[in-house]
């Protein structure tokens, strides 16, 4: 390891810009979701307090791209509707954090239920979708949506599957609804700044680190535009969706044999 870079390890690096990677192509549009693998993966590697507080500033880099190719497309009266709620969800989940902070085990599991969880809405998602297409959502779903998805984002960048839930129904167009859904978390993550930073998350040693990685979102984000254009994201979103699930299990069981595999092969 050279001397200037921070003290990880081989295996947090080769987690942090798998991670890092999946986030841009995510906020490009590319496999939706896929992102919510990055939490996972990094816990595997480091506390999830800490992996979640690293992250959060490579997703608010990697928002700025994104938001730039999708300020004037997205659906204003969803945003309004979603963002008080998810305010709300963002103070709940700062305060989970804050009372489990320390507990590291009951912080793995629930980062490992929450990707199980993520999984299954995948397999599902025809099914959810047959059944809530022909339905017009209430605008105060809109509010209780975005908590929850306030709520799990704060907790593990994970709130994708009651956005789509509530969003899906409206049959925006494919612009439409990306925009508006990397709008929401655009707005979002810049929230959670304020419960991480006050839990002492935001730490001064991690800024070198994170200046290392950021340049990956530009390259994730130019990677997801790519594969947009000349790849199918079914056996990508296949892939990813199963590192989710291993991922998810060895958090769940607190064996970390994905980790200790690394370890040894490295």
């Amino acid at each position: 390891m050279l001397l200037w870079l921070p003290d990880h390890s081989i295996v947090f690096w080769i987690s942090a810009i798998c991670a890092v990677i999946l986030i841009g192509i995510a906020k490009a549009g590319f496999g939706a979701g896929v992102g919510v693998l990055a939490t996972p993966l990094m816990a595997l590697t480091m506390p999830v307090a800490e992996a979640a507080a690293l992250l959060l500033p490579l997703l608010i880099i990697s928002d700025i791209f994104a938001v730039a190719n999708y300020r004037f497309h997205f659906d204003r009266r969803n945003i309004k509707l979603m963002l008080p709620g998810a305010l709300v969800g963002i103070m709940l989940g700062g305060i989970f954090f804050g009372h489990f902070l320390g507990k590291e085990q009951v912080l793995k599991l629930g980062i490992g239920i929450l990707s199980v969880a993520f999984v299954i809405f995948q397999l599902a998602r025809s099914s959810i979708i047959g059944a809530i297409e022909n339905r017009r959502p209430h605008a105060v779903e809109g509010v209780v949506m975005g908590a929850i998805a306030g709520f799990t984002s704060t907790l593990a960048h994970a709130g994708e599957p009651p956005v789509v839930v509530y969003l899906l129904p409206q049959k925006l167009s494919p612009t439409l609804f990306v925009g508006t859904t990397i709008i929401f978390f655009a707005f979002t993550n810049a929230v959670k700044l304020i419960p991480y930073w006050s839990l002492g998350l935001l730490r001064g040693g991690n800024f070198l680190t994170i200046a290392l990685l950021s340049p990956l979102c530009y390259i994730g984000i130019k990677l997801g535009a790519c594969l947009n254009r000349y790849f199918s994201e079914t056996w990508f979103k296949r892939f990813v969706y199963a590192a989710l699930f291993i991922t998810g299990i060895q958090l769940i069981l607190g064996k970390g044999l994905v980790a200790l595999f690394l370890h040894l092969l490295l």
